[in-house]
């Protein structure tokens, strides 16, 4: 292999925005990585590069471990986005840089600098400065002096970002053609999917600092295996069904299943991918060739040169649940995303409003991943509480669960602890780690993500530890003090503002509430000179909430009251004799970390005998909640 990654790591102080990439390229071999901003991508370029320093794992290059070596000792050539050329050189200076330093011949130098510029395209522009070259030319010449000191790999970072979609598509046809010609192993980081998909031998798919899947852009495009990668690569509907021995299941429409016949026997939860492409409309069900997915609306149309896009509204599906694309806050309908062809528009012209047969030409089904849930236990016996409700709650969620004993507890101790949850589950792992839980929790999280994490408090002020496991990842965090009760919780309060975060909230509390057969209260708090307009804005998104968890099959309702915000939220708990009560997570600091001041520490400090569920939004808080340090301020209109 020409490239080795194993197990590499990267943390920007306790996070780890690159997590354990392990990855073989083959010699020759153009591979793209591939993610969204922040995933990780460029890190791991920079990483092979020896331009960013490791915190774990080795890299080799060519069968040579090059791991402590420095950048100019490991044989790569790199191109950046923004060409990082010599401004005060030639063009031809820029490309023999690399062989200057190295101190070979004049005579060589021009050979191999003239060979150069008439592979990328250039040959006669040596002598010009940079300024007095376009954009694209720019980026040739970065590419040719990355090339000229015969580089055992190529590292390429968004090399075409910062240029209009024509260069870009020449220039990914001139950076092919020249791949292609001389063999050499190339890695090009990109976010952008149709560069992936026209250079990629193989593409590597990257989120939150790890590599999820690896494969060509057609299997990968296709046959997808998580939810991320399903949705990330191109349009997806994406659907929660069942898979059965005759087929896939959505509601009362059953599809006959041919791309993945491994799912046993037994009916289970399965995702359910449609490509655009792969719909079939009709003005009626007997003109479909496809098995019908049911009558759509159309929401509107978009023409796209060589093809049409269509999003069309179906009615709800009994036991279907969309999961891309997502249905609007308080809707019921199915959102379905279509692709066809201009003639197929011209013969079956379709305008808003109007309405179609969807027919399904071809389904991929994925596992449903399910929750995943870690439970966490000193061995102490206020943790009692945690490990019984986790353990109930991830039972009846069919969780995958790991029990992680942090500190003093033994294994032992998380040997009876499996036992006592018994049997039910997808599985049930045991850890120990003698680290306090903080960093245990922070340990299994860069091991495994985790939904969920279940953490027992000792009864008394543990605000710091509650701060610290919500600093680490991106999982919701369940607070159980030892005296809560060692069963699964039935009556929820929900406290929300009227906001992105806030919805979700609701969403994975009203998820959770629907596995524990819960009823749920949605509340919010409201200063007593609020504005009409904005109680209005409170109900109108309080009545969305309520018919989301409707149609999740959740009993709900809706409550609004004004007044000091942890009072009332207080007031509501003990009459309605809640057991459990779900708040939003602060604003993380510029440090990464969540500070719990304000309503959300009063909360936490004063449950003494009910768990809280602290729920993490990607979204920002809005405004009004927010000091200038991200924390959540008391005595304002809503929470989060």
């Amino acid at each position: 292999m020409s490239i080795v990654l194993d197990q590499i790591t990267k943390r920007f102080g306790t996070r780890p925005v690159v997590n354990h990439v392990s990855l073989e390229i083959a010699d020759g071999e153009f591979f793209v990585l591939l993610g969204p901003s922040g995933s990780g991508k460029s890190t791991v370029l920079r990483m092979i590069a020896g331009l960013t320093s490791m915190d774990g794992g080795r890299v080799l290059l060519q069968g040579r471990d090059v791991t402590t070596l420095l950048p100019q000792a490991r044989g790569t050539g790199f191109v950046f986005q923004n060409y990082a050329l010599f401004r005060h050189m030639s063009v031809a200076d820029n490309v023999e840089f690399a062989l200057r330093v190295r101190k070979t011949s004049a005579g060589e130098r021009r050979k191999r600098r003239d060979q150069l510029l008439e592979l990328v395209g250039l040959a006669g522009l040596g002598n010009r400065m940079p300024h007095q070259l376009s954009g694209g030319q720019q980026q040739r010449v970065a590419l040719a002096r990355a090339l000229a000191h015969n580089p055992a790999v190529l590292l390429l970072d968004e090399p075409f970002g910062a240029l209009d979609a024509k260069i870009r598509t020449e220039l990914r046809r001139t950076l092919k053609d020249v791949q292609r010609e001389i063999g050499m192993t190339t890695i090009f980081v990109t976010h952008d999917q149709e560069e992936a998909f026209e250079l990629a031998d193989r593409l590597g798919v990257m989120n939150v600092g790890r590599l999820l899947e690896v494969g060509p852009p057609s299997e990968l495009y296709q046959h997808p295996q998580t939810e991320f990668v399903a949705t990330f690569l191109g349009t997806a509907n994406l659907l929660l069904g069942e898979c059965t021995e005759q087929g896939v299941q959505l509601g009362p429409v059953q599809f006959p299943l041919s791309t993945q016949g491994r799912l046993g026997q037994e009916a289970q939860r399965v995702q359910v991918l449609i490509r655009p492409e792969d719909i079939a409309l009709a003005p009626t069900q007997a003109a479909l060739a496809d098995p019908a997915l049911g009558r759509a609306e159309v929401e509107h149309t978009t023409f796209v040169g060589s093809y049409e896009r269509l999003r069309l509204r179906v009615p709800p599906l009994p036991g279907v649940r969309p999961l891309a694309p997502q249905a609007p806050f308080g809707s019921d309908t199915v959102l379905i995303e279509a692709s066809r062809g201009q003639d197929q528009a011209r013969r079956f012209p379709l305008h808003p409003g109007d309405t179609a047969w969807i027919g399904v030409h071809r389904l991929h089904a994925l596992t449903h991943p399910g929750l995943r849930c870690l439970i966490v236990g000193d061995g102490s016996a206020d943790g009692q509480a945690a490990l019984a409700m986790g353990g109930e709650i991830a039972r009846l969620a069919h969780a995958r669960t790991t029990l992680l004993g942090a500190g003093s507890a033994s294994q032992g101790q998380m040997q009876a602890a499996k036992e006592q949850i018994g049997s039910g589950l997808p599985r049930l792992d045991t850890e120990t780690s003698a680290a306090p839980p903080a960093l245990a929790v922070a340990q299994a999280v860069e091991r495994q993500p985790y939904d969920l994490v279940v953490l027992g408090t000792h009864g008394h002020d543990d605000e710091e530890l509650v701060e610290e496991v919500l600093s680490i990842g991106a999982h919701h965090l369940l607070v159980v003090p030892p005296s809560a009760p060692k069963t699964a919780p039935q009556r929820m309060l929900i406290c929300v503002a009227s906001g992105e975060p806030a919805k979700d909230d609701v969403l994975f509390a009203g998820r959770l509430a629907r596995h524990l057969g819960a009823s749920t209260t949605l509340l919010s708090v409201l200063p007593p000179d609020a504005q009409p307009d904005v109680c209005e804005r409170v109900d109108r998104f309080l009545e969305a909430g309520a018919r989301t968890l409707h149609v999740l099959g959740v009993e709900t309702r809706a409550v609004t009251l004004s007044g000091a915000v942890f009072d009332k939220i207080m007031e509501e708990r003990a009459a309605g004799n809640y057991d459990i009560l779900v708040i939003g997570a602060p604003l993380s600091d510029a440090q990464g970390r969540t500070a719990l001041g304000g309503v959300v520490g009063q909360i936490i400090n004063a449950a003494q005998d009910y768990p809280v569920l602290v729920v993490r939004s990607p979204f920002a808080a809005i405004d009004p909640l927010l000091g200038a340090n991200g924390r959540i301020q008391l005595h304002e209109e809503i929470i989060r």
